[in-house]
């Protein structure tokens, strides 16, 4: 991470590396804070970085502050306008991604939500594949079991509640794996450690509903608005973990993943190559993050005028 770039931070266009909290800051010490993963991607043809759809990341950090009592300083479109600002300051001419946070910052004890001061924090960072998209995934069902919604909420991007995320990644890559495969408390498929999971069987395409605990991710629904543009049937409902292993195609989708198709799970093979229906939406995906589709331009930002 180049710490020479500029970042947001206490009101403050600065360098990350004086970006700096601290060790009493709330959020540090009990996981209170919320956050959201941006897009941007370099269109060499436009010369331009495209931030995708930079209003739904916004709106869903602020209903993830909704729920954790959070008092957001800084509107949906303020919050926008500070990550185009940073995009500009460090001239990015590449793919990068963007990390918008709110937390509480007091510096003070007790873990609660209620009267503690929140800030709002945005940094960036140079990538291309969070996971790797051009190869099949290897993925395990994790032993360990999704947060349950009535516990942390899941369906926004809660810190502390990542920590469920870290002991599970960790997992299936200690044991051989590119990624773990959570169920949720009542023994259903949920999602992947920081991926919402889709399947494909006799041509539906089929993911978890937002009421199994799982993330209610951008990525995932703008799958969903493909889908539908392209005559795919789609079934949000509750999947078995045996569906899985004889499901025609597996994919797990993500701002960071992007659509990354699985190869196998728990050593059952799910394919050799990308599947039919997960090559047609990754390949119209790939198009709408770069401005190529006019069916979905809105999704798109440009940076520089």
């Amino acid at each position: 991470m180049d710490l020479s770039t500029i970042a947001y931070h206490k009101s403050e266009f600065k360098k990350l590396s004086d970006c700096t909290v601290n060790v009493a800051t709330h959020a540090l010490q009990y996981g209170t804070a919320v956050f959201g993963g941006v897009r941007g991607y370099y269109s060499k043809g436009m010369d331009n970085l495209l931030i995708f759809r930079i209003d739904r990341h916004f709106k869903r950090l602020h209903q993830s502050a909704k729920m954790m009592r959070m008092t957001p300083p800084l509107s949906e479109k303020e919050m926008a306008n500070i990550l185009i600002q940073v995009a500009r300051f460090n001239n990015y001419r590449q793919n990068v991604y963007f990390r918008p946070f709110l937390y509480k910052a007091a510096e003070q004890l007790s873990p609660r939500f209620h009267d503690v001061k929140d800030e709002f924090s945005l940094y960036s960072l140079r990538l291309d594949d969070y996971l790797e998209t051009n190869k099949g995934l290897s993925a395990c069902v994790s032993s360990w079991r999704r947060i349950d919604d009535n516990i942390i909420p899941t369906r926004g991007k809660v810190s502390g509640g990542y920590a469920n995320s870290g002991l599970a990644k960790s997992e299936a890559v200690e044991n051989g794996y590119d990624e773990a495969i959570f169920l949720d408390l009542r023994g259903f498929v949920c999602e992947g450690s920081a991926e919402n999971i889709f399947m494909v069987r006799d041509g539906v395409l089929v993911t978890p509903p937002v009421a199994a605990s799982v993330l209610e991710g951008v990525t995932r629904r703008s799958v969903l608005e493909l889908a539908k543009s392209e005559g795919i049937p789609v079934e949000e409902r509750d999947i078995a973990r045996a569906e899985l292993y004889v499901a025609d195609e597996v994919f797990f989708t993500g701002t960071g993943a992007q659509i990354a198709w699985v190869s196998s799970i728990d050593h059952r093979v799910i394919g050799t190559e990308v599947g039919p229906v997960t090559n047609k939406l990754r390949s119209r995906f790939l198009k709408c993050v770069l401005g190529e589709d006019s069916e979905f331009k809105q999704w798109v930002t440009p940076v520089y005028e």
